[in-house]
């Protein structure tokens, strides 16, 4: 669900092109040995080369030839192609139950940044169409009706557009980059497996090409969220930030559908005890016996000591450590935290604590089930559109011929495979199969062996 976008640097530049030039020509070399039976890249960045790279120009540096120094690299895909990526991140010890590591595997269309932070890890970043960036984004079911499909088409990308700051002509590039997570709104490219329901959203936004909900001559932050409590609130009261005249709370009656409309929780005392006892906020040793809920702060009870925090904090450390320790047990029913939202009541039993609950999401904008419900009464994308956003209505405006996002950070290598010949890394043709970049020192760049 979308959020106020992070702050992100300025691109750096690219290495000088006569050192490029080098670290292409040995790829070709090494890669003339490769036949077209090279193995296809792995579906987990766990099975490892055989053969770590030796260096930026993947040759053995000689005294006399010192391996170029590598910050960036870039890979273009040919028209109408994309990569395969399968990310490594460092490995994490957890003492969570069946601990999975992160990974990473997309396919992107666009060309790829990957670039080396100070630490050694990889960071990438998506440079593709604006139209390409909306089709990616993974935010409703494609099954919906066309018209909520319609409405969150719109409005990712006045959202996309009102936090990226962007004030370009048509078909200009978008040089302020957007994350891909829901810290901004989730983008998770060209959908490995398609379902026959992926060109619904894909209709849905060709359809309403070029429409932006517009304010004050600029694109209107129209942020959504998932489930609602029966209303939603004012982004001054959810963000802290000036009030807006399409940022309004409404009455909402039409999400009863979301599973999360109403949801129950419960919390057993000796696995509160633990949870909370992880995150600092409760001794291990003393278990816990009473749980209430007093305004906006929790006050927790047992064996003698009354500890009060707020319902912020006692949320964090549920919905950190509950899944993470019991995962047999949490969250309940099917839901995608323990206590999915704020707006709660608490009822304390001899061994538990019950959590009840509406809603999923911070509370201000467009509710996405409720678009599914007024979809289902008829009502057009444009009325939906104009019921959460202070009656404002979407309106043609300059779209970018290109945005940057950054997909992933943090990585230690990347395996890349183009879809189709052709594909270039740093401007030199990239030796056919796939290509492994791994950060440290230096980036190196090689085809496996």
């Amino acid at each position: 669900m979308a959020a106020r976008a992070r702050a992100a640097g300025d691109r750096p530049e690219v290495s000088a092109a006569r050192r490029l030039h080098v670290v292409v020509a040995s790829l070709v070399v090494l890669a003339a040995a490769c036949t077209s039976t090279e193995p296809a890249v792995p579906d987990s960045p766990d099975a490892a080369p055989t053969d770590r790279p030796t260096g930026a120009s993947g040759k053995t540096a000689t005294p006399s030839e010192p391996a170029p120094q590598l910050d960036e690299v870039t890979l273009e895909a040919p028209f109408d192609a994309s990569f395969l990526v399968v990310g490594r991140y460092p490995h994490v010890e957890s003492r969570c139950v069946g601990a999975e590591q992160p990974r990473l595997r997309a396919r992107y269309p666009g060309t790829l940044q990957i670039e080396r932070s100070d630490e050694g890890t990889l960071a990438l970043t998506v440079t593709l169409p604006f139209d390409e960036y909306l089709k990616g984004i993974a935010e409703m079911p494609a099954s919906w009706p066309m018209a909520a499909l319609e409405a969150q088409a719109i409005a990712a990308r006045s959202y996309a557009l009102a936090t990226t700051g962007w004030d370009g002509a048509e078909g200009d590039p978008l040089e302020e980059p957007i994350c891909a997570t829901t810290a901004c709104q989730v983008y998770r490219g060209i959908p490995l497996e398609r379902s026959p329901d992926t060109r619904r959203w894909y209709r849905a936004v060709r359809r309403t090409d070029g429409q932006v909900i517009v304010y004050n001559g600029r694109p209107a932050q129209t942020v959504y969220f998932s489930t609602s409590n029966g209303q939603t609130y004012g982004n001054e009261d959810v963000f802290g930030s000036d009030p807006l005249p399409y940022l309004r709370p409404v009455v909402e009656r039409d999400d009863g559908a979301s599973s999360l409309s109403r949801w129950t929780t419960e919390l057993r005392f000796e696995d509160l005890t633990r949870f909370l006892a992880e995150a600092g906020e409760w001794a291990a040793h003393r278990r816990i016996q009473d749980v209430r809920l007093d305004g906006g702060s929790v006050e927790v009870s047992g064996e003698g000591r009354t500890r009060a925090m707020d319902l912020g904090t006692f949320r964090d450390a549920v919905n950190t450590y509950a899944h993470c320790l019991i995962p047999s047990r949490y969250p309940e029913h099917g839901m995608p935290t323990t206590i999915p939202s704020r707006w709660l009541s608490m009822e304390g039993g001899r061994r538990a604590v019950t959590v009840r609950g509406r809603g999923w999401g911070h509370g201000a904008g467009m509710v996405q089930w409720g678009t599914y419900g007024k979809a289902r009464r008829g009502l057009s994308a444009e009325q939906i559109l104009a019921f959460y956003y202070g009656g404002f209505r979407p309106e043609p405006f300059p779209e970018p011929g290109q945005i940057r996002v950054e997909v992933a950070s943090g990585l230690t290598t990347l395996r890349v495979r183009p879809s189709e010949p052709g594909a270039l890394v740093n401007g030199e043709p990239l030796p056919r199969g796939r290509v492994l970049i791994a950060g440290g020192e230096t980036i190196a760049v090689e085809p496996p062996a």
